[in-house]
């Protein structure tokens, strides 16, 4: 008769640590790429002159407020 080992508890740690790290992972993808939404959308309306920030009817000191909704929808 073969003695056989089981890992299967060890193999319960390791898929659990592969969920966990692979769900922080992709909390920080996530993130970074809200990050990178409100970055360019800061960057194309604060590059815009006054007079076109005036056609569209936005004041200049409403591109913050306007690429953090963009972002992450506040």
């Amino acid at each position: 008769m073969a003695i056989t080992r089981s890992n299967s508890g060890l193999d319960v740690v390791f898929e659990a640590g592969r969920t966990f790290f692979s769900q922080k992972l992709d909390t920080m993808r996530k993130a970074q790429a809200k990050r990178r939404v409100y970055r360019a959308t800061y960057y194309e309306l604060s590059v815009l002159s006054d007079r076109d920030l005036t056609d569209l009817g936005i004041p200049r000191s409403n591109i913050k407020k306007l690429a953090l909704e963009a972002a992450y929808g506040c």
